[in-house]
Protein backbone atom coordinates (compact mmCIF):
# COMPACT_ATOMS: atom_id res chain seq x y z
CA UNK A 1 0.00 0.00 0.00
CA UNK A 2 1.49 3.39 -0.93
CA UNK A 3 2.29 5.71 1.96
CA UNK A 4 -0.56 8.17 2.32
CA UNK A 5 0.19 11.90 2.27
CA UNK A 6 -2.71 14.22 3.02
CA UNK A 7 -3.13 16.55 -0.02
CA UNK A 8 -3.15 19.69 2.11
CA UNK A 9 -1.88 22.00 -0.63
CA UNK A 10 -4.71 21.01 -2.94
CA UNK A 11 -7.24 21.16 -0.10
CA UNK A 12 -6.12 24.70 0.73
CA UNK A 13 -6.20 25.71 -2.93
CA UNK A 14 -9.86 24.71 -3.21
CA UNK A 15 -10.97 26.03 0.17
CA UNK A 16 -8.97 29.24 0.40
CA UNK A 17 -8.31 30.37 -3.17
CA UNK A 18 -11.16 28.91 -5.20
CA UNK A 19 -14.13 28.93 -2.84
CA UNK A 20 -13.21 31.66 -0.34
CA UNK A 21 -13.82 29.67 2.80
CA UNK A 22 -12.28 32.30 5.10
CA UNK A 23 -14.89 34.85 3.99
CA UNK A 24 -17.58 32.19 4.11
CA UNK A 25 -16.78 31.34 7.72
CA UNK A 26 -16.70 35.01 8.67
CA UNK A 27 -20.28 35.30 7.41
CA UNK A 28 -21.89 32.42 9.36
CA UNK A 29 -22.39 32.01 13.14
CA UNK A 30 -20.73 28.55 13.19
CA UNK A 31 -17.65 30.06 11.60
CA UNK A 32 -16.88 32.50 14.40
CA UNK A 33 -14.18 30.26 15.88
CA UNK A 34 -13.09 28.85 12.50
CA UNK A 35 -10.36 31.43 12.04
CA UNK A 36 -7.64 30.76 9.45
CA UNK A 37 -5.20 29.82 12.22
CA UNK A 38 -7.71 27.45 13.86
CA UNK A 39 -8.59 25.81 10.54
CA UNK A 40 -4.92 25.43 9.66
CA UNK A 41 -4.17 23.75 12.99
CA UNK A 42 -7.12 21.35 12.52
CA UNK A 43 -5.94 20.43 9.01
CA UNK A 44 -2.39 19.78 10.19
CA UNK A 45 -3.39 17.67 13.18
CA UNK A 46 -6.01 15.78 11.20
CA UNK A 47 -3.42 15.01 8.53
CA UNK A 48 -1.00 13.66 11.15
CA UNK A 49 -3.65 11.37 12.63
CA UNK A 50 -4.61 10.03 9.22
CA UNK A 51 -1.04 9.59 7.95
CA UNK A 52 0.46 8.16 11.13
CA UNK A 53 -2.40 6.23 12.75
CA UNK A 54 -5.02 5.28 10.15
CA UNK A 55 -2.99 4.71 7.01
CA UNK A 56 -0.79 1.95 8.52
CA UNK A 57 -3.99 0.06 9.47
CA UNK A 58 -5.48 0.12 5.98
CA UNK A 59 -3.87 -3.06 4.70
CA UNK A 60 -4.27 -4.70 8.13
CA UNK A 61 -8.01 -4.20 7.92
CA UNK A 62 -8.14 -5.62 4.41
CA UNK A 63 -6.15 -8.76 5.27
CA UNK A 64 -7.67 -9.51 8.69
CA UNK A 65 -11.23 -8.37 8.16
CA UNK A 66 -13.79 -8.54 10.97
CA UNK A 67 -14.61 -11.63 13.03
CA UNK A 68 -17.95 -12.65 14.54
CA UNK A 69 -17.41 -14.07 18.04
CA UNK A 70 -19.68 -15.08 20.92
CA UNK A 71 -19.25 -11.56 22.28
CA UNK A 72 -20.08 -9.83 19.00
CA UNK A 73 -17.92 -8.50 16.18
CA UNK A 74 -14.18 -8.06 16.68
CA UNK A 75 -12.58 -5.44 14.45
CA UNK A 76 -9.07 -5.79 12.93
CA UNK A 77 -5.92 -5.28 14.97
CA UNK A 78 -5.42 -1.63 15.93
CA UNK A 79 -8.87 -0.38 14.91
CA UNK A 80 -10.19 -0.09 18.46
CA UNK A 81 -7.07 1.69 19.70
CA UNK A 82 -7.18 4.11 16.78
CA UNK A 83 -10.79 4.91 17.61
CA UNK A 84 -9.86 5.69 21.20
CA UNK A 85 -7.21 8.12 19.93
CA UNK A 86 -9.83 9.63 17.66
CA UNK A 87 -12.19 10.19 20.61
CA UNK A 88 -9.44 11.49 22.91
CA UNK A 89 -8.50 13.99 20.22
CA UNK A 90 -12.04 15.40 20.24
CA UNK A 91 -12.57 14.68 16.55
CA UNK A 92 -16.16 13.30 16.77
CA UNK A 93 -17.41 16.57 18.26
CA UNK A 94 -15.74 18.87 15.71
CA UNK A 95 -18.78 20.07 13.74
CA UNK A 96 -21.63 19.55 16.19
CA UNK A 97 -23.88 21.70 18.36
CA UNK A 98 -22.19 23.13 21.46
CA UNK A 99 -25.44 22.59 23.37
CA UNK A 100 -24.88 18.84 23.17
CA UNK A 101 -21.13 18.79 23.68
CA UNK A 102 -19.93 19.69 20.20
CA UNK A 103 -17.30 22.24 19.26
CA UNK A 104 -19.75 24.19 17.13
CA UNK A 105 -17.53 24.43 14.04
CA UNK A 106 -18.99 24.38 10.50
CA UNK A 107 -20.07 21.09 8.95
CA UNK A 108 -17.87 21.82 5.93
CA UNK A 109 -14.79 21.61 8.13
CA UNK A 110 -15.81 18.08 9.10
CA UNK A 111 -15.90 17.17 5.39
CA UNK A 112 -12.16 17.84 5.14
CA UNK A 113 -11.49 15.42 7.98
CA UNK A 114 -13.80 12.89 6.31
CA UNK A 115 -11.81 13.17 3.10
CA UNK A 116 -8.47 12.55 4.80
CA UNK A 117 -9.85 9.66 6.88
CA UNK A 118 -11.37 8.11 3.78
CA UNK A 119 -8.15 8.39 1.82
CA UNK A 120 -6.04 6.92 4.58
CA UNK A 121 -8.42 4.09 5.59
CA UNK A 122 -11.94 4.03 4.19
CA UNK A 123 -13.03 0.94 6.15
CA UNK A 124 -12.06 2.48 9.48
CA UNK A 125 -13.55 5.86 8.61
CA UNK A 126 -16.97 4.31 8.06
CA UNK A 127 -17.38 3.60 11.79
CA UNK A 128 -17.40 7.26 12.93
CA UNK A 129 -18.69 8.37 9.51
CA UNK A 130 -22.08 6.69 9.91
CA UNK A 131 -22.44 8.31 13.31
CA UNK A 132 -22.69 11.74 11.66
CA UNK A 133 -25.85 10.80 9.78
CA UNK A 134 -27.29 9.43 13.00
CA UNK A 135 -26.44 12.70 14.78
CA UNK A 136 -28.02 14.80 12.04
CA UNK A 137 -31.23 12.75 12.16
CA UNK A 138 -31.51 13.06 15.93
CA UNK A 139 -30.74 16.76 15.85
CA UNK A 140 -33.42 17.38 13.22
CA UNK A 141 -36.16 15.04 14.46
CA UNK A 142 -35.40 13.83 17.99
CA UNK A 143 -37.03 15.03 21.20
CA UNK A 144 -34.99 16.98 23.72
CA UNK A 145 -34.83 13.88 25.89
CA UNK A 146 -33.58 11.77 22.98
CA UNK A 147 -30.97 14.37 22.15
CA UNK A 148 -29.76 14.51 25.73
CA UNK A 149 -29.61 10.72 25.98
CA UNK A 150 -28.23 9.75 22.58
CA UNK A 151 -26.94 12.79 20.74
CA UNK A 152 -24.57 13.84 23.52
CA UNK A 153 -22.90 10.42 23.56
CA UNK A 154 -22.71 10.19 19.79
CA UNK A 155 -21.06 13.62 19.68
CA UNK A 156 -18.56 12.66 22.36
CA UNK A 157 -17.74 9.48 20.45
CA UNK A 158 -18.65 7.23 23.39
CA UNK A 159 -21.29 5.65 21.15
CA UNK A 160 -21.49 5.18 17.40
CA UNK A 161 -24.50 5.03 15.08
CA UNK A 162 -25.88 3.17 12.08
CA UNK A 163 -28.79 3.34 9.65
CA UNK A 164 -30.90 0.19 9.22
CA UNK A 165 -33.03 0.27 6.08
CA UNK A 166 -32.42 -2.69 3.76
CA UNK A 167 -34.11 -6.07 4.30
CA UNK A 168 -33.49 -9.39 2.51
CA UNK A 169 -36.46 -8.91 0.19
CA UNK A 170 -36.21 -5.14 -0.36
CA UNK A 171 -33.37 -2.76 -1.04
CA UNK A 172 -34.34 0.51 -2.68
CA UNK A 173 -38.06 -0.33 -2.59
CA UNK A 174 -38.50 0.41 1.10
CA UNK A 175 -42.28 0.32 0.82
CA UNK A 176 -41.98 -3.47 0.96
CA UNK A 177 -40.23 -3.61 4.35
CA UNK A 178 -41.61 -5.99 6.96
CA UNK A 179 -39.83 -5.06 10.21
CA UNK A 180 -42.52 -4.57 12.86
CA UNK A 181 -42.84 -2.06 15.67
CA UNK A 182 -45.32 -2.99 18.40
CA UNK A 183 -46.37 -0.21 20.85
CA UNK A 184 -45.87 -0.87 24.57
CA UNK A 185 -47.73 0.62 27.52
CA UNK A 186 -44.65 2.55 28.67
CA UNK A 187 -44.42 4.43 25.35
CA UNK A 188 -41.61 2.29 23.93
CA UNK A 189 -41.90 -0.14 21.01
CA UNK A 190 -40.82 -3.72 20.45
CA UNK A 191 -38.91 -3.94 17.17
CA UNK A 192 -38.72 -7.28 15.34
CA UNK A 193 -37.23 -8.03 11.93
CA UNK A 194 -34.03 -8.54 9.97
CA UNK A 195 -31.91 -5.89 8.28
CA UNK A 196 -29.03 -6.66 5.92
CA UNK A 197 -25.96 -4.85 4.59
CA UNK A 198 -25.68 -2.79 7.80
CA UNK A 199 -22.30 -1.07 7.73
CA UNK A 200 -20.67 -0.82 11.19
CA UNK A 201 -23.67 -2.77 12.52
CA UNK A 202 -21.66 -4.34 15.33
CA UNK A 203 -18.11 -3.84 16.58
CA UNK A 204 -15.90 -3.60 19.67
CA UNK A 205 -14.76 0.01 19.24
CA UNK A 206 -17.41 1.83 21.29
CA UNK A 207 -19.50 1.19 24.40
CA UNK A 208 -22.84 1.28 22.58
CA UNK A 209 -24.27 1.42 19.04
CA UNK A 210 -27.35 3.50 18.23
CA UNK A 211 -29.31 1.97 15.37
CA UNK A 212 -31.72 4.19 13.46
CA UNK A 213 -34.29 1.71 12.17
CA UNK A 214 -37.21 1.88 9.74
CA UNK A 215 -40.18 -0.26 10.81
CA UNK A 216 -43.93 -0.53 10.36
CA UNK A 217 -46.55 0.08 13.07
CA UNK A 218 -49.69 -2.10 13.33
CA UNK A 219 -52.36 -0.93 10.92
CA UNK A 220 -49.97 1.41 9.12
CA UNK A 221 -50.77 2.28 5.48
CA UNK A 222 -49.18 0.12 2.80
CA UNK A 223 -46.02 1.23 1.04
CA UNK A 224 -43.73 4.08 2.03
CA UNK A 225 -46.58 6.04 3.61
CA UNK A 226 -46.69 3.53 6.46
CA UNK A 227 -43.06 3.59 7.60
CA UNK A 228 -41.92 4.97 10.96
CA UNK A 229 -38.43 5.65 12.32
CA UNK A 230 -37.04 4.35 15.61
CA UNK A 231 -33.96 4.55 17.80
CA UNK A 232 -32.94 1.02 18.74
CA UNK A 233 -29.75 0.93 20.85
CA UNK A 234 -27.58 -2.17 21.16
CA UNK A 235 -27.77 -1.58 24.94
CA UNK A 236 -30.53 0.42 26.55
CA UNK A 237 -29.04 3.59 28.09
CA UNK A 238 -30.03 2.46 31.60
CA UNK A 239 -28.66 -1.05 31.10
CA UNK A 240 -25.26 -0.81 29.41
CA UNK A 241 -23.80 -4.30 29.13
CA UNK A 242 -27.17 -6.01 28.98
CA UNK A 243 -28.65 -7.21 25.71
CA UNK A 244 -31.55 -5.44 24.02
CA UNK A 245 -32.58 -8.08 21.49
CA UNK A 246 -30.22 -6.65 18.87
CA UNK A 247 -27.57 -9.06 17.56
CA UNK A 248 -25.38 -9.50 14.53
CA UNK A 249 -26.58 -12.72 12.89
CA UNK A 250 -23.71 -12.91 10.42
CA UNK A 251 -21.06 -10.92 8.61
CA UNK A 252 -21.28 -10.48 4.86
CA UNK A 253 -18.41 -11.94 2.80
CA UNK A 254 -17.68 -9.17 0.36
CA UNK A 255 -15.47 -7.79 -2.37
CA UNK A 256 -13.84 -4.98 -0.39
CA UNK A 257 -13.96 -2.73 2.71
CA UNK A 258 -13.06 -5.84 4.72
CA UNK A 259 -12.11 -3.80 7.77
CA UNK A 260 -15.68 -2.59 8.18
CA UNK A 261 -18.30 -4.89 9.65
CA UNK A 262 -21.14 -5.29 7.14
CA UNK A 263 -23.75 -7.10 9.19
CA UNK A 264 -27.00 -8.97 9.05
CA UNK A 265 -28.77 -7.48 12.08
CA UNK A 266 -31.55 -9.36 13.84
CA UNK A 267 -34.03 -7.42 15.98
CA UNK A 268 -35.96 -9.72 18.33
CA UNK A 269 -38.42 -7.71 20.44
CA UNK A 270 -35.73 -5.05 20.82
CA UNK A 271 -36.77 -1.97 22.75
CA UNK A 272 -37.05 1.02 20.43
CA UNK A 273 -38.09 4.67 20.66
CA UNK A 274 -40.04 6.56 17.98
CA UNK A 275 -38.28 9.44 16.21
CA UNK A 276 -40.56 12.00 14.62
CA UNK A 277 -44.24 11.44 13.75
CA UNK A 278 -45.75 8.03 13.09
CA UNK A 279 -45.68 6.94 9.44
CA UNK A 280 -43.29 9.75 8.52
CA UNK A 281 -40.14 7.72 9.00
CA UNK A 282 -38.93 7.92 5.43
CA UNK A 283 -39.16 11.71 5.50
CA UNK A 284 -37.05 11.77 8.65
CA UNK A 285 -34.62 9.21 7.27
CA UNK A 286 -33.85 11.45 4.30
CA UNK A 287 -31.82 13.58 6.73
CA UNK A 288 -29.58 10.56 7.29
CA UNK A 289 -29.60 9.51 3.64
CA UNK A 290 -28.61 12.92 2.25
CA UNK A 291 -25.73 13.10 4.72
CA UNK A 292 -24.66 9.59 3.72
CA UNK A 293 -24.87 10.42 0.00
CA UNK A 294 -22.54 13.37 0.37
CA UNK A 295 -20.23 11.13 2.42
CA UNK A 296 -20.27 8.50 -0.33
CA UNK A 297 -19.26 11.18 -2.82
CA UNK A 298 -16.27 11.81 -0.58
CA UNK A 299 -15.44 8.11 -1.00
CA UNK A 300 -15.22 8.54 -4.77
CA UNK A 301 -12.82 11.45 -4.24
CA UNK A 302 -10.78 9.44 -1.72
CA UNK A 303 -10.18 6.50 -4.06
CA UNK A 304 -9.18 8.83 -6.91
CA UNK A 305 -6.68 10.62 -4.66
CA UNK A 306 -5.15 7.33 -3.49
CA UNK A 307 -4.96 6.11 -7.09
CA UNK A 308 -3.18 9.30 -8.10
CA UNK A 309 -0.66 9.27 -5.27
CA UNK A 310 0.26 5.63 -5.88
CA UNK A 311 0.35 5.85 -9.67
CA UNK A 312 2.48 9.01 -9.87
CA UNK A 313 5.09 7.62 -7.50
CA UNK A 314 5.24 4.34 -9.38
CA UNK A 315 5.36 6.03 -12.80
CA UNK A 316 8.36 8.11 -11.73
CA UNK A 317 10.28 5.07 -10.49
CA UNK A 318 9.33 2.29 -12.90
CA UNK A 319 11.72 2.00 -15.88
CA UNK A 320 10.24 0.54 -19.08
CA UNK A 321 11.18 1.19 -22.74
CA UNK A 322 12.52 4.39 -24.24
CA UNK A 323 10.63 7.55 -25.06
CA UNK A 324 9.69 7.75 -28.76
CA UNK A 325 11.42 11.13 -28.95
CA UNK A 326 14.71 9.85 -27.54
CA UNK A 327 16.03 8.73 -24.15
CA UNK A 328 14.96 10.80 -21.16
CA UNK A 329 17.06 8.74 -18.74
CA UNK A 330 20.19 8.06 -20.81
CA UNK A 331 22.20 6.84 -17.83
CA UNK A 332 19.65 4.11 -17.08
CA UNK A 333 18.58 0.99 -18.95
CA UNK A 334 15.17 2.50 -19.80
CA UNK A 335 13.05 5.59 -19.21
CA UNK A 336 10.56 6.03 -16.36
CA UNK A 337 7.07 5.23 -17.63
CA UNK A 338 5.83 8.73 -16.78
CA UNK A 339 7.41 9.91 -20.06
CA UNK A 340 5.04 7.77 -22.17
CA UNK A 341 1.90 9.49 -23.56
CA UNK A 342 -0.53 6.74 -22.58
CA UNK A 343 0.69 6.72 -18.99
CA UNK A 344 0.26 10.51 -19.01
CA UNK A 345 -3.32 9.98 -20.28
CA UNK A 346 -4.10 7.77 -17.30
CA UNK A 347 -2.38 9.99 -14.74
CA UNK A 348 -4.04 13.16 -16.03
CA UNK A 349 -7.47 11.51 -16.08
CA UNK A 350 -7.08 10.51 -12.44
CA UNK A 351 -5.72 13.96 -11.52
CA UNK A 352 -8.59 15.71 -13.32
CA UNK A 353 -11.17 13.66 -11.45
CA UNK A 354 -9.50 13.87 -8.02
CA UNK A 355 -8.91 17.61 -8.05
CA UNK A 356 -12.09 18.57 -9.91
CA UNK A 357 -14.32 16.40 -7.75
CA UNK A 358 -12.75 17.87 -4.62
CA UNK A 359 -13.86 21.32 -5.78
CA UNK A 360 -17.39 20.04 -6.41
CA UNK A 361 -17.68 18.39 -3.00
CA UNK A 362 -16.29 21.38 -1.12
CA UNK A 363 -18.72 23.65 -2.95
CA UNK A 364 -21.64 21.46 -1.87
CA UNK A 365 -20.20 21.44 1.67
CA UNK A 366 -20.52 25.24 1.69
CA UNK A 367 -24.17 24.84 0.77
CA UNK A 368 -24.56 22.40 3.67
CA UNK A 369 -23.39 25.17 6.00
CA UNK A 370 -25.86 27.65 4.50
CA UNK A 371 -28.82 25.28 4.80
CA UNK A 372 -28.75 26.10 8.53
CA UNK A 373 -28.68 29.88 7.97
CA UNK A 374 -31.01 32.00 10.07
CA UNK A 375 -31.86 33.86 6.86
CA UNK A 376 -34.78 31.81 5.58
CA UNK A 377 -34.23 32.76 1.94
CA UNK A 378 -30.52 31.90 2.05
CA UNK A 379 -31.36 28.55 3.67
CA UNK A 380 -34.08 27.84 1.10
CA UNK A 381 -31.85 28.56 -1.89
CA UNK A 382 -28.96 26.53 -0.46
CA UNK A 383 -31.26 23.59 0.18
CA UNK A 384 -32.65 23.80 -3.35
CA UNK A 385 -29.23 23.82 -4.97
CA UNK A 386 -27.86 21.16 -2.66
CA UNK A 387 -30.80 18.91 -3.47
CA UNK A 388 -29.98 19.22 -7.18
CA UNK A 389 -26.25 18.60 -6.78
CA UNK A 390 -26.39 15.77 -4.21
CA UNK A 391 -27.28 12.95 -6.68
CA UNK A 392 -24.55 14.22 -9.03
CA UNK A 393 -22.02 14.24 -6.20
CA UNK A 394 -23.02 10.76 -5.08
CA UNK A 395 -23.23 9.05 -8.46
CA UNK A 396 -20.90 10.94 -10.81
CA UNK A 397 -18.07 11.20 -8.31
CA UNK A 398 -18.26 7.53 -7.32
CA UNK A 399 -18.41 6.43 -10.98
CA UNK A 400 -15.37 8.53 -11.87
CA UNK A 401 -13.68 7.55 -8.60
CA UNK A 402 -13.96 3.90 -9.59
CA UNK A 403 -12.61 4.71 -13.04
CA UNK A 404 -9.70 6.53 -11.39
CA UNK A 405 -9.00 3.58 -9.08
CA UNK A 406 -8.86 1.26 -12.11
CA UNK A 407 -6.54 3.59 -14.00
CA UNK A 408 -4.30 3.85 -10.94
CA UNK A 409 -3.99 0.07 -10.96
CA UNK A 410 -3.43 0.05 -14.74
CA UNK A 411 -0.41 2.34 -14.40
CA UNK A 412 1.33 -0.44 -12.46
CA UNK A 413 0.86 -3.01 -15.23
CA UNK A 414 0.96 -6.53 -13.81
CA UNK A 415 2.20 -5.24 -10.45
CA UNK A 416 -1.16 -3.49 -9.99
CA UNK A 417 -2.80 -6.89 -9.73
CA UNK A 418 -0.52 -7.83 -6.83
CA UNK A 419 -1.77 -7.10 -3.31
CA UNK A 420 1.40 -5.65 -1.83
CA UNK A 421 1.12 -2.45 -3.92
CA UNK A 422 -2.34 -1.65 -2.58
CA UNK A 423 -3.88 -0.66 -5.89
CA UNK A 424 -6.10 -3.73 -6.18
CA UNK A 425 -7.45 -3.07 -2.68
CA UNK A 426 -8.24 0.49 -3.74
CA UNK A 427 -10.25 -0.86 -6.69
CA UNK A 428 -12.11 -3.41 -4.53
CA UNK A 429 -12.86 -0.91 -1.80
CA UNK A 430 -14.15 1.67 -4.28
CA UNK A 431 -16.64 -0.61 -6.03
CA UNK A 432 -19.23 -0.46 -3.23
CA UNK A 433 -19.52 3.33 -3.56
CA UNK A 434 -21.70 3.01 -6.68
CA UNK A 435 -24.07 0.63 -4.87
CA UNK A 436 -24.84 1.70 -1.34
CA UNK A 437 -26.83 4.81 -0.41
CA UNK A 438 -28.71 4.35 -3.68
CA UNK A 439 -27.16 2.95 -6.86
CA UNK A 440 -26.15 5.17 -9.76
CA UNK A 441 -29.45 4.29 -11.43
CA UNK A 442 -31.44 5.36 -8.38
CA UNK A 443 -29.51 8.63 -8.08
CA UNK A 444 -30.11 9.27 -11.77
CA UNK A 445 -33.87 8.79 -11.40
CA UNK A 446 -33.80 11.10 -8.38
CA UNK A 447 -31.94 13.77 -10.36
CA UNK A 448 -33.88 13.68 -13.61
CA UNK A 449 -37.28 12.55 -12.38
CA UNK A 450 -37.75 14.06 -8.94
CA UNK A 451 -35.31 16.97 -8.80
CA UNK A 452 -35.51 18.31 -12.36
CA UNK A 453 -38.68 17.26 -14.25
CA UNK A 454 -41.05 17.24 -11.28
CA UNK A 455 -39.95 20.79 -10.39
CA UNK A 456 -39.97 21.88 -14.05
CA UNK A 457 -36.29 22.67 -13.76
CA UNK A 458 -36.58 24.87 -10.67
CA UNK A 459 -33.88 23.00 -8.74
CA UNK A 460 -31.28 23.21 -11.52
CA UNK A 461 -31.80 26.91 -12.32
CA UNK A 462 -29.73 28.32 -9.42
CA UNK A 463 -26.68 26.33 -10.54
CA UNK A 464 -27.03 26.90 -14.30
CA UNK A 465 -27.66 30.59 -13.62
CA UNK A 466 -24.43 30.75 -11.61
CA UNK A 467 -22.53 29.12 -14.48
CA UNK A 468 -24.10 31.57 -16.93
CA UNK A 469 -23.05 34.57 -14.82
CA UNK A 470 -19.50 33.20 -14.55
CA UNK A 471 -19.28 32.83 -18.33
CA UNK A 472 -20.68 36.31 -18.84
CA UNK A 473 -18.16 37.83 -16.42
CA UNK A 474 -15.28 36.14 -18.24
CA UNK A 475 -16.58 36.71 -21.78
CA UNK A 476 -13.86 39.29 -22.53
CA UNK A 477 -11.06 37.40 -20.79
CA UNK A 478 -9.04 36.24 -23.79
CA UNK A 479 -6.88 33.95 -21.68
CA UNK A 480 -9.91 31.89 -20.61
CA UNK A 481 -11.82 31.52 -23.88
CA UNK A 482 -10.70 27.92 -24.39
CA UNK A 483 -12.77 27.16 -21.29
CA UNK A 484 -15.52 29.77 -21.35
CA UNK A 485 -16.83 29.20 -24.88
CA UNK A 486 -17.43 25.43 -24.56
CA UNK A 487 -18.77 25.83 -21.02
CA UNK A 488 -21.26 28.51 -22.03
CA UNK A 489 -22.44 26.39 -24.97
CA UNK A 490 -22.87 23.29 -22.81
CA UNK A 491 -24.69 25.21 -20.10
CA UNK A 492 -27.26 26.38 -22.67
CA UNK A 493 -27.48 22.93 -24.21
CA UNK A 494 -28.07 21.43 -20.74
CA UNK A 495 -31.31 23.37 -20.41
CA UNK A 496 -32.37 22.55 -23.96
CA UNK A 497 -31.87 18.78 -23.68
CA UNK A 498 -33.62 18.74 -20.30
CA UNK A 499 -36.67 20.29 -21.90
CA UNK A 500 -36.53 17.80 -24.77
CA UNK A 501 -36.47 14.84 -22.38
CA UNK A 502 -39.41 16.32 -20.50
CA UNK A 503 -41.43 16.65 -23.70
CA UNK A 504 -40.69 13.05 -24.70
CA UNK A 505 -41.58 11.84 -21.20
CA UNK A 506 -45.06 13.37 -21.55
CA UNK A 507 -45.66 10.91 -24.37
CA UNK A 508 -43.86 7.93 -22.78
CA UNK A 509 -42.84 7.83 -19.13
CA UNK A 510 -40.20 5.16 -19.89
CA UNK A 511 -38.16 7.94 -21.50
CA UNK A 512 -37.18 9.19 -18.02
CA UNK A 513 -35.68 5.87 -16.93
CA UNK A 514 -34.08 5.35 -20.33
CA UNK A 515 -32.36 8.74 -20.28
CA UNK A 516 -31.57 9.05 -16.57
CA UNK A 517 -28.05 7.60 -16.14
CA UNK A 518 -26.71 9.18 -19.31
CA UNK A 519 -28.35 12.45 -18.29
CA UNK A 520 -26.70 12.29 -14.86
CA UNK A 521 -23.26 11.59 -16.32
CA UNK A 522 -23.75 14.38 -18.89
CA UNK A 523 -24.70 16.70 -16.01
CA UNK A 524 -21.66 15.59 -14.04
CA UNK A 525 -19.22 16.34 -16.85
CA UNK A 526 -20.75 19.78 -17.42
CA UNK A 527 -20.72 20.53 -13.69
CA UNK A 528 -17.08 19.47 -13.42
CA UNK A 529 -16.23 21.67 -16.42
CA UNK A 530 -17.49 24.68 -14.46
CA UNK A 531 -15.19 23.93 -11.55
CA UNK A 532 -12.20 23.31 -13.82
CA UNK A 533 -12.84 26.61 -15.61
CA UNK A 534 -12.91 28.33 -12.23
CA UNK A 535 -9.70 26.63 -11.17
CA UNK A 536 -8.00 27.70 -14.39
CA UNK A 537 -9.09 31.29 -13.75
CA UNK A 538 -7.80 31.16 -10.16
CA UNK A 539 -4.48 29.69 -11.29
CA UNK A 540 -4.02 32.30 -14.03
CA UNK A 541 -4.65 35.10 -11.53
CA UNK A 542 -2.07 33.64 -9.14
CA UNK A 543 0.53 33.49 -11.92
CA UNK A 544 -0.29 37.03 -12.99
CA UNK A 545 0.23 38.19 -9.40
CA UNK A 546 3.76 36.78 -9.34
CA UNK A 547 3.42 33.61 -7.29
CA UNK A 548 6.55 31.61 -6.60
CA UNK A 549 4.61 28.33 -7.01
CA UNK A 550 4.58 28.51 -10.79
CA UNK A 551 4.68 24.73 -11.25
CA UNK A 552 1.65 24.19 -9.04
CA UNK A 553 -0.51 26.74 -10.85
CA UNK A 554 0.70 25.80 -14.33
CA UNK A 555 -0.31 22.21 -13.56
CA UNK A 556 -3.83 23.42 -12.71
CA UNK A 557 -4.17 25.18 -16.07
CA UNK A 558 -2.75 22.23 -17.99
CA UNK A 559 -5.04 19.78 -16.20
CA UNK A 560 -8.01 22.04 -17.01
CA UNK A 561 -6.96 22.01 -20.67
CA UNK A 562 -6.68 18.22 -20.59
CA UNK A 563 -10.13 17.95 -19.01
CA UNK A 564 -11.80 20.20 -21.59
CA UNK A 565 -10.07 18.61 -24.57
CA UNK A 566 -10.00 14.92 -23.65
CA UNK A 567 -12.67 14.23 -21.00
CA UNK A 568 -15.45 16.79 -21.50
CA UNK A 569 -16.24 15.41 -25.01
CA UNK A 570 -17.72 12.40 -23.20
CA UNK A 571 -20.72 14.61 -22.44
CA UNK A 572 -21.68 14.51 -26.12
CA UNK A 573 -21.53 10.72 -26.13
CA UNK A 574 -23.97 10.61 -23.20
CA UNK A 575 -26.18 13.16 -24.97
CA UNK A 576 -26.30 10.96 -28.06
CA UNK A 577 -27.29 8.00 -25.88
CA UNK A 578 -30.20 9.66 -24.08
CA UNK A 579 -31.39 11.31 -27.28
CA UNK A 580 -31.69 7.87 -28.89
CA UNK A 581 -34.79 7.28 -26.75
CA UNK A 582 -36.32 4.37 -24.88
CA UNK A 583 -37.22 2.11 -27.82
CA UNK A 584 -33.77 0.53 -28.15
CA UNK A 585 -34.07 -0.53 -24.49
CA UNK A 586 -37.71 -1.52 -24.24
CA UNK A 587 -38.59 -3.00 -27.67
CA UNK A 588 -37.15 -6.47 -27.03
CA UNK A 589 -39.55 -8.96 -25.49
CA UNK A 590 -38.53 -10.40 -22.14
CA UNK A 591 -38.35 -13.96 -23.49
CA UNK A 592 -36.03 -12.82 -26.29
CA UNK A 593 -33.26 -12.14 -23.79
CA UNK A 594 -32.58 -15.85 -24.11
CA UNK A 595 -33.15 -19.11 -22.29
CA UNK A 596 -30.50 -18.87 -19.57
Amino acid sequence: MPDYKAPLRDIRFVRDELLGYAEHYASIPEGEDATPDMVDAILEEGAKFCEQVLSPLNRVGDEEGCTLTENGVKTPTGFKEAYQQFVEGGWPSLANDVKFGGQGLPASLGIVLSEMMGESNWSWGMYPGLSHGCMNTLEAHGTEEQKETYLTRLISGEWTGTMCLTEPHCGTDLGMLKTKATPQEDGTYKISGTKIFISSGDHDMAENIVHVVLARLPGAPEGTKGISLFIVPKHRPDAIGEGNGVVCGSLEHKMGIHGNATCVMNFDDATGYLIGPENKGLNCMFTFMNSARLGTGVQGLAHAEIAYQGAVRYARDRLQMRSLTGPKNPEGPADPIIVHPDVRRMLLTVKAFAEGNRAMIYYVAKLADLVHSKDAEVAKQADLEMGFLTPIVKAFITETGFEAANLGLQCYGGHGFISEWGMEQNVRDSRISMLYEGTTGIQALDLLGRKVLMTQGATMKPFTKMVHKFCQAQADNEGLQEFIKPLAALNKEWGDVTMQIGMKAMQNKEEVGAASVDYLMYSGYVTLAYFWAQMAQTAKEALANGTTETGFYQAKIQTAQFYFQRILPRAQMHKACFESGADNLMAMKEEDFGDV
